[in-house]
């Protein structure tokens, strides 16, 4: 089996489709800074199953679609597809080729498909887990996680390296057992149950049917009872109904005509209201009226009293009372003095004709007002003629309301006391209704307790009390008695061969619980053998793949440094968990307090110095120490490929030397994909790609094969 292509289809900065054929051991992807290369590496990182949006460089599902750029759209959606050739059938599936495709959605919507065949996670990580490719991603080294597993704190390292054993696939199936277990202990608790819950049905049964003869005598007894109860109930229900009857007819009869009556009353009351309130309107009508017209008398009163005292005045005055003379003079012409010739009384002066004038006008005046005055003092004695007698008609037709209004009264007392008979006549109907409903209950509870015969009690013939004048306790005895069979009958349940037959059903279904535990208890011994088996299988490989570990990272390890020992050892340690749910990276407290764990811790030694730990290494130590353990880890259990992301940017020429041999060393091994920038890892590759960005922000691949570069210069 080996890695045969990948396919990425609007990834990241791949907007266009772009495959990467892999037919050599080593492939190398190089390219300048931001031109997309670690975006091939995340491609596998996701389609293989990442969840974390971190380690794929984005917050959410959208930031990993193309997000479009000058001259390019961007996409709805990416995907992946990474093809496998499983011409060996190491992936369990009867298919030459196995394809594993992942989408994404602007929405964050995920599918994943299985040779175009829609899939869950969950298949995918199994699947993946049979060729050695986990979740803990340790066959995917990005830029800058080279020493991820010297960081990581002795439980994830225990999970790395269970994932690279290739050991989850154990973990699943033991896992998946623990889940069967469960449920199985879970239904072997539950068929217990219900066998506990049947022993006592089945106990109860087994009376009920030892008392079949027993209830049917008294079925008998109840039948016969019911039909003396219910004869005198009907006959006492129907002498009650025909007294009510009688008894609400003649007050009902007398209530309806004094409602009549008083609709009547009420009706004129309202129509005289209403005609006295039209004639209290008019009154006060009237009333400004009057007001009104004696405003204007003594208006014009004052009018005439100021024309008056002008008219005297006027009277009086002594211009107006003699004629006016006008001297006339002359000079003489001899002696030039003033000579009175005579005097002129046939001219009067102007003021005397205007003073003359007004009085005659105030006279006009006065006669005007006069008659006004008089005409309306005609008008307020006939005004208050017509109020007088208006009021006069309204104090008398008051009078002739009080006889109805005394009337209504004593209809309205009469009609309470009709409402209160009557009331209590419905309080005894209402009895009735409440007893007749009992008896229709009663009646569909015997047929179904009693059977149908219950209901022929018409013929029954009554040998002693009347039931219409037999007290009613005598009854409510009776109905006792009769309920005392009833539940008798319900704590008996079904009775005859219904009981038999449910007596054994249920002794035929504890029958079968009894044999299901039998088997569930198989199963569960069956799987705690298997769970055992794993575990066993599990503890075997790990101490085994961990020697093997050990052996391969002390040659790498002595390779790199020249010398020196490593190693991983197996510690057993309790887990702490601290308040707020998380785990510590190193969490060691008491056995007493937590469950104790296994673990991997790192001891190393370099040569010609006395460090020992990882705490003192230096950041190109630590990364050498890095490569040698994983390294060593890919070739005790190869994966079909493992991706380098520029773990050798940190090396010197000397150390890229080692790292070139140890990776041709390696690929015979696993499938290798590089990315890198140093020319010494590139010398090993068989197959370069190159990748490029252009203006338009898209990725662009371009490949040589060095075979064919090579016969190409010597040409």
């Amino acid at each position: 089996m080996y890695l045969k292509q990948i396919e990425l289809s609007g990834f990241k900065s791949f907007a266009k489709k772009t495959s990467l054929l892999f037919d050599s051991p080593i492939t190398a992807i190089v390219g300048p800074n931001g031109s997309g290369k670690s975006n091939i590496a995340e491609s596998f990182r996701w389609v293989l199953g990442e969840q974390s949006m971190k380690s794929l460089r984005g917050r959410r599902g959208e930031d990993l679609i193309f997000n479009g750029s000058v001259g390019v759209a961007k996409m709805n959606h990416a995907s992946v597809t990474i093809t496998f050739d499983n011409k060996d059938k190491k992936f369990g599936l009867d298919f030459d080729e196995v394809s594993i495709a992942r989408h994404v959605y602007r929405d964050g919507q995920n599918e994943y498909y299985l040779n175009n065949s829609r899939v869950r996670l969950k298949d995918i990580f199994e699947l993946l887990s049979k060729i050695s490719i986990g979740a803990s991603s340790h066959h995917i080294i990005s830029q800058g996680e080279a020493d991820r597993f010297l960081n990581s704190n002795i439980f994830d390292r225990r999970e790395m390296v269970e994932d690279a054993l290739g050991l989850r696939v154990y973990q699943y199936k033991k896992a998946e057992s623990e889940r069967k277990l469960d449920k199985t202990e879970e239904n072997i608790k539950e068929a217990e149950m219900i066998r506990r819950e049947l022993a006592p049905h089945i106990k109860f049964l087994k009376k009920q049917v030892e008392q079949i003869e027993k209830a049917q005598e008294l079925k008998r007894n109840l039948v016969t009872l019911y039909h003396d109860y219910l004869k005198r109930e009907e006959i006492y229900l129907k002498d009650a109904r025909e007294k009510i009857n009688k008894e609400k007819g003649g007050p009902a009869g007398e209530l309806s005509s004094i409602e009549a009556e008083l609709g009547r009353i009420s009706k004129e009351l309202s129509d005289a209201g209403s005609a006295d309130e039209g004639k209290l309107t008019s009154l006060r009508e009237l009333e400004r009226k009057i007001n009104e017209i004696r405003f204007k008398i003594d208006d014009t009163s004052r009018q005439i009293g100021r024309l008056e005292g002008r008219i005297e005045a006027g009277l009086s005055n002594p211009f107006l009372s003699q004629a006016p003379t006008i001297e006339k003079e002359r000079v003489c012409p001899t002696c030039g003095q003033s000579i009175k010739i005579g005097v002129d009384t046939s001219v009067e002066s102007d003021f005397v004709k205007r003073k003359k004038s007004e009085l005659e006008e105030n006279k006009k005046q006065k006669t005007e007002a006069e008659s006004l005055l008089s005409k309306l003092r005609q008008e307020e004695m006939s005004l208050t003629a017509a109020h007088s007698q208006l009021k006069v008609e309204i104090d008398a037709h008051k009078d002739g309301l009080r006889d109805s209004e005394r009337k209504m009264f004593e209809l309205r007392a009469r009609k309470n006391e009709l409402l209160s008979k009557l009331g209590f006549v419905k309080i005894q109907e209402e009895k009735i209704l409440h007893e007749e409903d009992d008896f229709k209950k009663e009646l569909t509870e015997a047929a179904i307790l009693a059977g149908r015969e219950v209901l022929n009690y018409s013929g029954f013939v009554i040998e002693l009390d009347d039931p219409t004048t037999e007290p009613r306790e005598a009854q409510e005895e009776r109905r006792r008695k009769i309920e005392r069979i009833k539940i008798r009958l319900e704590d008996m349940g079904s009775i005859g061969d219904e009981v038999v037959k449910e007596y054994n059903e249920t002794i035929e279904r504890d029958k079968f619980l009894e044999k299901e535990i039998a088997d569930l208890q198989t199963s569960a011994a069956s799987l705690r053998e298997v769970m055992k088996e794993l575990a066993d299988k599990i503890e075997k490989e790990f101490v085994v793949g961990i020697e093997r570990i050990n052996k391969q990272f002390q040659a790498f390890f002595e390779t790199l440094f020249g010398g020196g020992t490593a190693a991983l050892t197996i510690v057993t340690v309790s887990r702490k968990k601290p308040a707020d749910g998380s785990m510590e990276d190193e969490g060691f407290i008491d056995e007493e307090e937590g469950e104790p764990e296994r673990g991997i811790d790192i001891n190393v030694t370099l040569p010609k110095k006395k460090i020992r730990g990882l705490q003192v290494l230096s950041g190109g130590e630590r990364s050498l120490t890095s490569i040698a353990l994983l390294f060593a880890i890919s070739q005790v259990n190869p994966p079909p490929f493992l991706i380098l992301d520029e773990t050798d940017a940190a090396l010197d020429e000397s150390n890229s030397r080692k790292y070139g041999e140890m990776i041709q060393s390696l690929a015979k091994y696993s499938q290798l994909l590089i990315i890198t920038h140093n020319r010494e890892t590139m010398n090993r590759a068989d197959i370069l790609y190159g990748i490029t960005m252009g203006a338009d922000g898209v990725s662009r691949i371009l490949s040589i094969k060095f075979e064919e570069a090579q016969g190409l210069v010597k040409n």
